[in-house]
């Protein structure tokens, strides 16, 4: 977790409990208007991607799960 975000954070652990739901719904609203489909990736989760990828990694719509035993046949 990033500095910038710990430091929010614990400055809304100190706000009474209604403004901190007022806080919530205000990031909440700023992740939804950068990412309404929760589609994009930080810099961190882009690069864990691409080790996956690059390390074999299957996506899932690549896999029959009808016929796995196909998979490991050699």
């Amino acid at each position: 977790m990033s500095e910038i975000v710990m430091e929010t954070a614990r400055l809304l652990e100190m706000l009474p409990e209604e403004e901190k739901n007022f806080a919530y719904e205000m990031v909440k609203r700023l992740v939804l208007a950068w990412d309404p489909d929760y589609t994009k990736v930080t810099p961190k989760e882009a690069k864990e991607l691409a080790e996956a990828e690059a390390s074999g990694y299957i996506a899932e719509e690549d896999i029959d799960w009808d016929n796995l035993e196909e998979m490991f046949d050699d």
